[in-house]
């Protein structure tokens, strides 16, 4: 309650400032017109008023304090043949169904250090609702951990937790076990977010950018993303609800928000600087292309279907139409112009307009395809690469771990931006630009790659 009587009293002062600026400015227009003075010099009341209001009410920039990403214990680990294993030891699939499987995961990209949970890894797989509690606590608990430790924010410090699971959404709620385990405050304001696929990451992020832009004073806003793989495991034989349990693993991230500059010692380490959101769920073909449904026997799982890459790119053009303008230089702008004017095709070199890119570690085939609409050389989609290999597909953490790739290589430096493009079911397409504001170094103690670092990116081919 102290909170909402702090929001009062900064309106109030915001109000009364307002006031005695429009009063001032115009008792000196008065005076200069009476004393008839250049008209020139109404200028400067106006002037200083723009002035005042921009110091004062300017809006506060939303800045990344950190992100910390989970790295399950080694009992975890499912190397490629061990899982082929297993999909035989469970007696609930066909050889159709094994030989599917065998050749997505042999071909996918994955490599031999993802993990799975325990629920997973039982003969037969049936995992119950308590195994799935389980599953967010081995996932949240550990990575906030961590969080708080960097960070020194301790959990009653948080304004607005915001936590992104697609496929599970239990009561009480995800963010209900979190406030529970860190005894938050009363007045947190939570938010629980599923059904969004890799796409929300960033509509987390967006939730706290416009909880912090909203408030003058101190506040932070914490954004976890994971994915509850035990609630996705099929054991029917729908080839397109079985890719889930080919490329799918553990994985689970947290980023610290702020709305200041500076948090006691600590100086965040990036800026938001661009945020945007589309969506083709108004297209039939775009909306059925990856859902929750039933099979021929009656068991509910998330669908992929076939055309899904073609309503991929159809949203991600439509969606770099918008950012586009947004982000990239002139001189790709003019050559995209003159090019349309010409009526010829001109793919922009997004490569000028961020230093780097974190994009769903869904597939090798999605992340090439993604980098080459962006105009982007593979060399560029190294972090995506190297986090499908080392952890698979997390869903919307994924995109973290890539951040903590590029960091732990040092390839992140003052003034480089950062482009996350997130994609989800709907279909829907989230991205947000993030410039980093300083130069730091890495504890690879406290980083997901620190013992694997050294492998990569020669491990993957």
């Amino acid at each position: 309650m102290e909170t909402s009587h702090q929001d009062h009293l900064f309106s109030m002062l915001h109000h009364y400032c307002s006031l005695l600026s429009l009063i001032l400015s115009t008792a000196m227009h008065i005076l200069i017109f009476f004393s008839n003075y250049h008209p020139m010099y109404h200028l400067i009341p106006t002037f200083i008023t723009l002035l005042f209001h921009r110091l004062i009410f300017s809006t506060p920039q939303i800045r990344i304090i950190d992100f910390s990403c989970l790295k399950p214990d080694k009992h975890l680990r499912v190397p490629i043949a061990s899982l082929l294993e297993h999909f035989n030891l469970v007696k609930r699939f066909d050889k159709e169904s094994i030989a599917f499987m065998t050749k997505v995961i042999t071909s996918s990209g994955i490599g031999e250090e993802t993990y799975l949970p325990p629920a997973l890894r039982l003969i037969p797989v049936s995992p119950t609702h308590e195994d799935t509690i389980q599953e967010s606590h081995m996932l949240f608990f550990p990575t906030l951990d961590e969080l708080f430790v960097k960070t020194k924010v301790l959990p009653h410090e948080i304004d607005l937790l915001v936590v992104n699971c697609s496929g599970f959404c239990p009561s009480p709620s995800l963010s209900s076990i979190v406030v529970n385990r860190y005894n938050m405050r009363s007045d947190v304001k939570s938010y629980n977010i599923s059904g969004m696929g890799c796409s929300a990451g960033v509509l987390g992020i967006d939730i706290a950018n416009r909880f912090l832009m909203g408030r003058r004073e101190r506040a932070y806003a914490l954004v976890v993303s994971t994915e509850i793989v035990s609630v996705g495991w099929y054991n029917g034989k729908d080839q397109r609800k079985l890719l889930l349990n080919c490329l799918f693993r553990m994985g689970c991230a947290a980023v610290l928000l702020t709305n200041q500059r500076q948090t006691g010692t600590l100086q965040p380490k990036y800026r938001l600087t661009h945020l945007l959101r589309t969506q083709n769920a108004y297209d039939d073909s775009a909306y059925n292309s990856a859902s929750r449904e039933e099979d021929d026997e009656g068991i509910t799982r998330f669908s992929i279907q076939r055309h899904i890459g073609k309503a991929v790119a159809d949203l991600v053009t439509s969606h770099l139409r918008l950012l586009g303008p947004m982000i990239l230089p002139w001189e790709e702008k003019f050559k995209y112009v003159m090019y349309r004017l010409l009526h010829k095709k001109y793919v922009p070199n997004f490569a000028k307009a961020m230093k780097h890119l974190c994009i769903p570690s869904s597939s090798q085939t999605l992340i090439k395809t993604a980098g080459k609409g962006l105009g982007l050389h593979e060399n560029a989609l190294e972090a995506a690469l190297a986090t499908l290999h080392r952890y698979g597909n997390q869903s919307s953490s994924s995109m973290l771990y890539q951040m903590a790739y590029l960091e732990a290589k040092g390839k992140i430096k003052k003034g480089d931006r950062v482009l996350q493009l997130g994609i989800g079911s709907g279909l829907k397409c989230n991205s947000l630009v993030l410039e980093c504001v300083r130069d730091f170094e890495i504890d690879l103690k406290a980083n997901p790659w620190g013992d694997c670092l050294h492998q990569y990116p020669a491990c993957m081919h």
